[in-house]
């Protein structure tokens, strides 16, 4: 499939290049080349996109949910048609394979833009209240321009994940992909005027998170912001949209663990495990990269862990056969480098992994690439950085514990809180497990297993706020209260 040579701008139900005419070059991960020229974004582009959407923001919202879930399911039929075009686009920059795009990433992208038309439906955000002294009605209206922030590691999957609900809900949209991994937000972007969505509906604006995205979140007309992507970028967020009094929420870090009970199916838990700690080169907010055992399992686990480790077949995204493609940039590759490389200086003991592949080990097109071995180390406690710190790569660390309370207690060191699994034979154990656990969202015998109707979100750095469901629904909402005598 033959790549776009440039990606600009959707403002206004049109493709703009930046009011700068600057560009920046697009890398594909797996091979080091550029594959194409990105907008470099700034101020005035942000500019333009909000007032695009303050234009388009009295008719989208006097539309109607039934209306607006109609043009969302439109546009989700149109994902689904040009999936294999998106799941091409989706790997070129992102250095996924493209077996995953195809069945994990496009897939549930359509499936956010559907199942937030259904929901919005079925909402009903009024409410009338009745007391002896007095009646009320809470009214719930849109809160106006939303800008929504996506990262780099799902770059579809989440940018629809926030935009379908505040398009759902009746605000319009100044929408900014991370500059790695922008093809599928231009390309969607299109496909929504293709399904009917008026112009200044949705904006994408293109660029650098410190230019483009720092622009959204200091627009003065901009109330609302949803960003999920790294902590210390979520903290400079709220230190410009606090002082303004936005709505903000944010979807960072995680340093989750997965626990593994002694009574737990061996089998399963090591996939299970594996899964969590690797998928998409464990770049996902939810991998779990503590990996916490009990101590009579312990040692066969681990075996079995790194066993599964080391089987991962790193290769060509474009090739069926590979599991592991490239990181998402030779800068991130250096990072996660580097944090083994801490690990080891810290006691660590690297037992599978460490390093990049000899590229020689790799197919000839993707010897530049980006590419990582999945690693597991053991012998590191719980306090120092490289169990502290998020890594965001293939990634996990392994230890043993001794009863349900000392995992809790080791689960819960840490300042963050997004996630956590566990697995076990025993339900009623894994709850009382799953209950003490400082995570927002909490498995038990499985990962990454998603009903989008529950919240979603972290507690401590993780995040603040909440993704999913009604809850997306309400963020981008106000309430309004309207009391008369009764």
């Amino acid at each position: 499939m033959r790549l776009p040579d440039r990606v600009d701008n959707w403002i206004d139900g049109a493709s703009r290049p930046a009011a700068g005419g600057a560009t920046m070059p697009v890398v594909e991960p797996a091979t080091g080349r550029v594959i194409s020229q990105l907008a470099a974004s700034g101020a005035a582009d942000v500019e333009a996109a909000q007032a695009a959407a303050v234009r388009a923001f009295p008719a989208w919202m006097a539309l109607g949910a039934a209306a607006r879930a109609e043009r969302l399911e439109r546009l989700a039929a149109l994902v689904e048609r040009d999936l294999e075009r998106l799941a091409q686009l989706e790997s070129a920059d992102s250095g996924k394979p493209l077996a995953l795009a195809r069945t994990v990433d496009i897939p549930r992208a359509a499936a956010n833009l559907r199942f937030f038309a259904e929901a919005v439906r079925a909402w009903r955000p009024d409410e009338d209240l009745r007391a002896p002294h007095a009646v009320s009605r809470v009214i719930r209206r849109p809160s106006g321009v939303a800008g929504c922030i996506s990262p780099w590691n799902l770059p579809l999957y989440l940018f629809t994940w926030k935009v379908a609900p505040a398009l759902a809900a009746g605000c319009t949209v100044v929408g900014k992909p991370s500059e790695e991994t922008p093809l599928t937000a231009a390309a969607f972007a299109e496909l929504s005027a293709e399904a009917g969505f008026p112009p200044g509906v949705l904006n994408v604006v293109q660029g650098r998170g410190a230019e483009c995205g720092a622009a959204i979140v200091a627009h003065p007309g901009i109330p609302t912001i949803s960003f999920t992507g790294g902590t210390e970028t979520g903290a400079r967020i709220m230190s410009v949209a606090g002082p303004m009094f936005k709505s903000v929420a944010l979807e960072l870090g995680g340093k989750n663990p997965t626990i593994v009970l002694d009574d737990a199916d061996l089998d399963a838990a090591v996939a299970g495990a594996v899964r969590a700690a690797f998928q998409n080169q464990g770049q996902i907010c939810l991998c779990g990269s503590r990996v916490l055992v009990a101590r009579p399992l312990h040692a066969r686990f681990r075996d079995a862990f790194v066993e599964r480790a080391r089987a991962l077949r790193l290769g060509d995204p474009l090739d069926a056969a590979t599991e592991q493609g490239s990181l998402v940039s030779a800068a991130h590759r250096a990072k996660v480098s580097s944090a083994v490389e801490r690990a080891r200086s810290e006691g660590g003991r690297v037992l599978s992994g460490g390093h990049a592949p000899d590229p020689d080990s790799l197919p000839e097109r993707v010897r530049g690439g980006a590419y990582y071995l999945p690693t597991v180390i053991e012998g590191l406690p719980m306090a120092c950085a490289t169990n502290q710190e998020e890594i965001f790569g293939p990634v996990a660390t392994i230890q043993p514990f001794d009863g349900d309370d000392d995992a809790v207690r080791l689960a819960n060191h840490s300042s963050f809180g997004l996630a956590a699994s566990v697995w076990t034979g025993d339900h009623a154990r894994g709850m009382r497990v799953a209950e003490g656990l400082e995570s927002g969202i909490v498995w038990i015998n499985a990962w990454l297993l998603r009903d989008l109707r529950v919240p979603f979100g972290g507690v401590k750095r993780s995040g603040l706020g909440r993704e999913g469901g009604d809850e997306a629904l309400r963020f981008f909402t106000e309430p309004k209260s309207i009391t008369w005598p009764a």
